[in-house]
């Protein structure tokens, strides 16, 4: 296997251009979700440098009260410490979950219920990951970033082929 190639110049479009086929060739052959999540968490956090890059993965939580219910619990990732439980709905992964879409937030200031687990991030994207057969969201890949509005369509684009092959 090789190394990642971290490119520093070029554009955004660029890096993910040379990004992509490593990171099939990662998971090409690869049956074990976390080990390719955790590379996958490596090879975008050392081409971009991101403050923190990860994935939260949907798990079967028993309630206090009796029964069960689904949260996303922290996976593999790159970067400082993060929350290690999040509820459906809440803050920007939790949204992208329960809306099972790519949400891109310029200023997490300004997101209604926004999770600060750390005080340094300032934009973030979330893409949720979807199973190939029924289409559930499995897990999210979260990204943030220390400056504001570092995510645009760009990002959503080829962060959601990244998934994509992920899932594949």
């Amino acid at each position: 296997m090789s190394e990642t190639l971290i490119i520093s110049d070029g554009t955004k479009e660029d890096k993910y251009l040379a990004l992509l086929p490593q990171i099939q060739s990662l998971v090409e052959g690869e049956q074990d979700m976390i080990a390719n999540m955790a590379n996958v968490a490596a090879a975008i956090f050392e081409t971009f440098r991101h403050l923190w890059v990860g994935f939260y993965i949907v798990r079967e939580v028993q309630k206090s009260a009796g029964g069960h219910a689904e949260e996303l619990v922290l996976g593999p990732f790159q970067g400082p410490l993060a929350c290690t439980r999040i509820r459906f709905g809440r803050g920007v992964c939790g949204a992208a979950w329960a809306e099972g879409k790519t949400l891109v937030v310029p200023d997490v200031e300004q997101f209604p219920g926004h999770i600060a687990c750390s005080s340094r991030s300032r934009s973030e994207i979330v893409v949720p990951l979807k199973g190939k057969d029924d289409g559930r969201v499995f897990a999210v890949l979260d990204i943030d970033s220390e400056e504001l509005s570092t995510f645009d369509d760009v990002d959503a684009r080829y962060l959601e082929r990244v998934c994509r092959e992920i899932r594949n």
